[in-house]
C-alpha cells in the first residue's frame, strides 16, 4: 500500500497549507476545462463520501455495494484512522475507473471533489482539538491547477452554483463530524484489540456509513439514521 501512504502524505500537505490557499466566496480565479482528461489520470486521491457513493449508485442504476466492489477501495487513514474510500486508479496511468474516452462517464453525478476542482473545501481545526463541525463555516481553497487553461474567470460562488453545490450544505459538516468521531474511536480501541477484530470493525463502519443506503429513498433521512 505504498501508493496509499503517498496519498496520505499528499492529503496531509494540503491540510497543512490549507490556511495559505483559502479563497472567499466572491473572490475570483481563472480556469477553463478543455476536456483534456488530464485531471482524471495519475489520480490516487479521488476520495468519496457517502453521498458520492449514493449518487454514483443512482446514476449507474446499481446498488451502493456494487459501486464499491466495481470502482472503489477503502482503508484506514494513516494519520486520521478514519475509514477512507477512494476511486481505485486503473492501469499504469492510474486513471479514474469512471473515465471513458477522456470524458467522465458519470458527469451528472461526479464525486464532489471532482465537481469542485480546481477548488477544494474544508473546515479547519487544530490537531487534537475537539470541535463541533456542524457549527463551523465551510471554507474553500484553490488547488494547484495542472490542466485546462485560464481563459475564463469565475467567483467561487458562481462555480458552486454551476455544479449545484450548496455554499453551506448541511451534509458536509455532519459528514466531517461523523468520520472524525469514528477516527477518534478507532484510535482509542485499536491498541487494545487484535487485528482480526479491527478487520470486523472496519467492515462494520464501511457498511454503516458508506453502503447502507437504497437509492429508492432520499439520502439524508437514511444518513441521519446511521
Amino acid at each position: 500500500m505504498t501508493e496509499v501512504r503517498k496519498m496520505d502524505e499528499r492529503m496531509k500537505n494540503i491540510v497543512d497549507d490549507y490556511e495559505n490557499k483559502q479563497i472567499g466566496l466572491d473572490d475570483t480565479f481563472r480556469f477553463h476545462c478543455t476536456i483534456c482528461g488530464k485531471c482524471c489520470i495519475n489520480r490516487e486521491d479521488i476520495l468519496l463520501n457517502a453521498l458520492d457513493v449514493y449518487n454514483l449508485a443512482k446514476e449507474l442504476k446499481i446498488g451502493t455495494e456494487e459501486v464499491f466492489v466495481n470502482y472503489c477501495e477503502a482503508y484506514f487513514g494513516q494519520y486520521s484512522r478514519m475509514v477512507i474510500v477512494r476511486l481505485k486508479p486503473r492501469g499504469s496511468i492510474k486513471r479514474c475507473p469512471l473515465l471513458k474516452d477522456r470524458k467522465c462517464s458519470v458527469h451528472n453525478a461526479k464525486p464532489t471533489v471532482c465537481a469542485l476542482y480546481p477548488l477544494g473545501r474544508g473546515m479547519g481545526a487544530s490537531a487534537g482539538e475537539k470541535v463541533d463541525f456542524t457549527k463551523m463555516e465551510v471554507r474553500y481553497f484553490l488547488q494547484e491547477i495542472e490542466c485546462g487553461d485560464d481563459s475564463e474567470k469565475h467567483t467561487v460562488r458562481e462555480w458552486l452554483h454551476d455544479f449545484n453545490i450548496d455554499e453551506q450544505d448541511t451534509f458536509y459538516p455532519l459528514w466531517t463530524q461523523t468520520i472524525t468521531d469514528i477516527g477518534s474511536m478507532v484510535k482509542q480501541i485499536e491498541p487494545h484489540v487484535r487485528e482480526h477484530v479491527m478487520e470486523l470493525v472496519f467492515k462494520a463502519i464501511m457498511f454503516c456509513i458508506y453502503l447502507n443506503y437504497t437509492t429508492e429513498e432520499p439520502f439524508m433521512p437514511q444518513f441521519e439514521k446511521t
